[in-house]
């Protein structure tokens, strides 16, 4: 239910921000609709009806004189405030203002997660963007692994004062130290270090000492104690989460756009390519990994609706500001045969991605 509800409000909103600054700049709004046609309810408080449809694919916002064959249709009692008679800056406005929702709800849902503090939601993005460190690993134990050399020297908490001397080391030199004791020639898998680790170690606010022999992991090729260190989120202001928040925000904008071009090329891609159905799936599973890991991923959703429709295609908002555009700088409309020449081909690319992002997720729940 909080995984339809999420996606429900992404696209509410996404219309909203069309439906505000469309009223605000005075064009004519005839419809607000939560989902698609055939119609299920609706109310009309003025000129607008406000409905929900049958078919859960997203939304819209009617406005007079919005598709370009209304251009002849349109009432001339009404034509004044029709979509193609509106100056091209007032068009790219109330076009641009859908995509501007998602990206601000993206930034805003990335900036709370940072400022937060949650472990879940700062592990993702770090994940989503390596070169934006929203985590930090500190010198402290975090668990043990059961039978390493480890197990019974060293419990969760322990905070490293020193080791072998080395005062407050980093965790880079506490990994350091481990791997310069080496085991007896010949070096073989599992043997123990001929020289002990020894440890300072603070343990409830008391200071004891340790000593653990490291043993020698073939497959990590590297001598080991046997402990993972304590992960925690950065602390970030609010000035710092919402520059970290927009790095991420272009990292991740830019690899989303890459993959769709790829998913042209590459069967791989195309393979994990998905719909709505799987879209939700992800999102619902989210949900149940904790509050942080949810927003960034509904962030995320946010941040592919605005990039997916800027596309310069018609129907999608990318298409209506490039004619508005094209309009501007040429300084005669654009005929609908040549708009809709140029559209034809992002549509049926894009057609070819949703068409395949449906097949995988039939298949994959069809075993």
């Amino acid at each position: 239910m909080l995984t339809i509800a999420g996606i429900v409000a992404l696209i509410v909103l996404h219309e909203l921000g069309h439906f505000v600054v469309a009223k605000a700049v005075g064009m004519r709004v005839e419809r607000f609709s939560l989902f698609f046609p055939p119609k299920l309810a609706g109310v009309r408080r003025g000129e607008t009806e406000y409905m929900i449809g049958a078919i859960p694919a997203g939304g819209y916002v009617k406005i007079t004189g919005m598709a370009p064959y209304e251009r002849d249709r349109v009432d001339l009692r009404v034509a004044d405030r029709a979509y193609y008679l509106q100056a091209p800056w007032k068009r790219v406005a109330v076009i641009l203002a859908g995509p501007g929702v998602n990206l601000l709800i993206a930034l805003a849902l990335f900036w709370a997660v940072l400022l937060a503090g949650d472990l879940n939601g700062a592990n993702t993005l770090e994940n989503l963007n390596s070169t934006v460190q929203t985590v930090e690993v500190r010198n402290t134990v975090h668990g043990v692994v059961h039978g390493a050399p480890a197990q019974g020297v060293l419990h969760p908490g322990d905070r490293i004062v020193s080791i072998d001397g080395r005062p407050t080391p980093s965790v880079g030199d506490v990994q350091r130290a481990v791997a310069a004791h080496r085991c007896a020639p010949p070096q073989a898998s599992g043997c123990r270090a001929a020289t002990p680790v020894r440890l300072t170690l603070d343990r409830d606010g008391h200071q004891v000492s340790a000593v653990v022999y490291p043993r020698y992991d073939a497959e990590a090729k590297r001598m080991l104690v046997g402990f993972t260190f304590e992960v925690a989120p950065r602390q970030f202001g609010a000035v710092a989460a919402l520059g970290a928040s927009g790095r991420e925000m272009w990292h991740t904008t830019t690899s989303l756009v890459s993959r769709l071009g790829q998913s042209f090329t590459s069967e791989k891609v195309r393979g994990e390519l998905k719909s709505v159905l799987g879209i939700g799936e992800v999102t619902h599973a989210a949900v149940s990994r904790g509050a942080g890991f949810a927003l960034v991923v509904l962030g995320f959703v946010s941040l592919a609706l605005a990039v997916i429709n800027l596309f310069p295609f018609l129907p999608l908002d990318g298409g209506h500001v490039l004619w508005a555009v094209a309009e501007k700088v040429r300084g005669r409309r654009i005929s609908l045969a040549a708009m809709m020449r140029f559209s034809s081909v992002g549509i049926v690319l894009l057609a070819f991605l949703v068409i395949n992002g449906w097949a995988n997720d039939i298949g994959r729940l069809g075993g």
